[in-house]
């Protein structure tokens, strides 16, 4: 039945306005400028094949319809023209298409063309790919070469000696969460430089300064990143899980302004998408701006940022529902966990930490990326500081370190949810659990408070957390352990003097 959603959306425009199928003959429909938009029918046929043989059951869109391909892998699709790419939904068993670390799974449309052949050829995998890792990176985020250099000569090499670490049969694939660059679009060659340098193919996310400012409206304001990398929206399978991403930064027309966002064409593509997929399945959905986050309880706001949360997540939700779902974000330079009913986000601190200005982001985590172990329909995942081993998950401040709590111990746990378990020791001698309290985390304190910090860019502040844990030793203790457990079990050990 979702074939048929094509002739719904043929003239889905913007916020996802659907034309009547009238509309569908038209040739064009006047702008208020004498622009026309081309609404003329273009067939779309071709194969997708691995080794000259065919591969059915792949999945073909236009970015507004789906069909799959037959027993021999031929498909055919109705399009019209505001269509900019036919791609594929890269199926279990195949390599994922690159070109120098650059996921490619798709072709452009040509303009001005009633019909158009695309073929797809694909590898074969040489083994199981059950198994599977991937990682996100979020926010790398340069503005000028400076920052360049140290993507790729610090975070890029981090990214391929934890890769090398795994095991030459070890699969794996990135997903950069948006922002790429700092609307400095000379940057995306080192960006693409840089994943060429860790060895694995990636997919892109469009994050708010990955846009074109000075488009008049959200539909060219990816234009660039298009040229780049393809459509914003589009879907991959690696094992058992299916993979999303979409686009939810929309520009509202002027510069640097935006709100977290998805459109109705983006919905109803999602909704054909997930057809496809059986009901229990792991489904991982990569978007830019967090769908949800704590910020409004952690700053006291009265409202919802429009520019730091989805405004119509409620319907993403609805969707994911029948699934075992996580969402990967960035956007906001923290780590955080935020679980709806059974969806969890997974909101990423930055590679570039607090904008290339030191060692960690503003809650206190270190500038780094997530890592994610699959196996089948179970996922593992941890944190991984950059230039800092897997054990670095927490940091300790000493008695005395917060001025105004200076008989206690803080314990930043950065990518802590309320799975895992934070317990202190006092000399030898197990106290119990450490107390949970929101606040700043001190080093954030040090290196971004105040008008003149950081030199670099003084717009930088800490951030409000809820990953700070407390203690108060007692007066004549000498040593203090943080031990602290994940939600899979793993422990992590720390001792520190008091």
């Amino acid at each position: 039945m979702f074939r048929r959603k094509f002739l719904q959306s043929l003239g889905t425009l913007g916020l996802g306005l659907t034309l009547p199928m009238g509309a569908v003959q038209a040739q064009a429909v006047k702008k208020a400028t004498d622009q026309k938009v081309d609404l003329s029918a273009v067939g779309i046929k071709g194969k997708v094949q691995a080794g000259g043989k065919g591969i059915p059951g792949v999945v073909v869109t236009d970015g507004i319809n789906l069909v799959t391909t037959d027993k021999s892998g031929k498909y055919s699709l109705e399009s019209n023209a505001t269509a900019q790419f036919v791609y594929i939904s890269v199926p279990r068993g195949f390599e994922i298409p690159q070109e120098k670390g650059v996921a490619r799974f798709y072709q452009p449309i040509p303009a001005g063309k009633p019909s158009f052949t695309a073929d797809f050829e694909l590898q074969k995998l040489t083994q199981d790919d059950t198994k599977h890792n991937f990682v996100v990176w979020a926010d790398p985020q340069m503005i000028n070469k400076k920052d360049a250099e140290e993507l790729v000569n610090v975070s890029a090499p981090d990214l391929k000696k934890l890769v090398d670490g795994y095991g030459k049969n070890t699969l794996f694939h990135g997903i950069g969460c948006g922002d790429l660059v700092w609307d400095k679009f000379e940057l995306f060659e080192d960006y693409q430089k840089a994943i060429g340098i860790s060895g694995i193919p990636f997919f892109q996310v469009i994050g708010n300064h990955d846009m074109d400012l000075t488009a008049r409206t959200d539909e060219g304001s990816s234009d660039t990143f298009k040229k780049l990398f393809g459509p914003t929206y589009y879907s991959f399978n690696r094992g058992e899980v299916h993979y999303v991403v979409l686009d939810d930064v929309f520009f509202i027309g002027t510069a640097k302004r935006y709100i977290g966002y998805l459109t109705e064409r983006q919905l109803q593509w999602l909704e054909q998408d997930l057809s496809y997929v059986k009901p229990g399945s792991m489904v991982v959905v990569s978007v830019h701006i967090p769908v949800n986050s704590g910020e409004k309880r952690r700053m006291k706001l009265k409202d919802e940022s429009l520019g730091g949360v989805v405004s119509n997540r409620k319907e993403l939700y609805r969707l994911l529902k029948p699934y075992k779902a996580h969402i990967m974000s960035g956007h906001t330079h923290i780590c955080e966990k935020v679980i709806e009913n059974d969806i969890i986000e997974h909101t990423h601190g930055a590679v570039c930490g607090a904008w290339w200005t030191g060692p960690i982001c503003t809650d206190g985590s270190p500038s780094g990326y997530g890592v994610y172990e699959v196996n089948g329909s179970e996922m593992k995942w941890y944190y991984k500081s950059v230039g800092h081993d897997r054990e670095h998950q927490f940091r300790i401040y000493p008695k005395g370190t917060v001025k105004d709590r200076p008989e206690e111990v803080v314990v930043n746990v950065w990518n802590w949810d309320p799975e895992w378990k934070v317990t202190w020791f006092e000399d030898g001698v197990r106290k119990g659990e450490m107390k949970q309290e929101m606040g700043l985390d001190p080093l954030s304190v040090e290196l971004h408070a105040g008008p003149n910090l950081p030199a670099k860019h003084k717009f930088v502040d800490p951030t409000m957390t809820d990953h700070l844990f407390w203690a108060k030793p007692s007066a004549g203790a000498k040593q203090i352990k943080v031990e602290v457990t994940d939600r899979f079990g793993k422990v992590y050990t720390q001792a520190q003097a008091v």
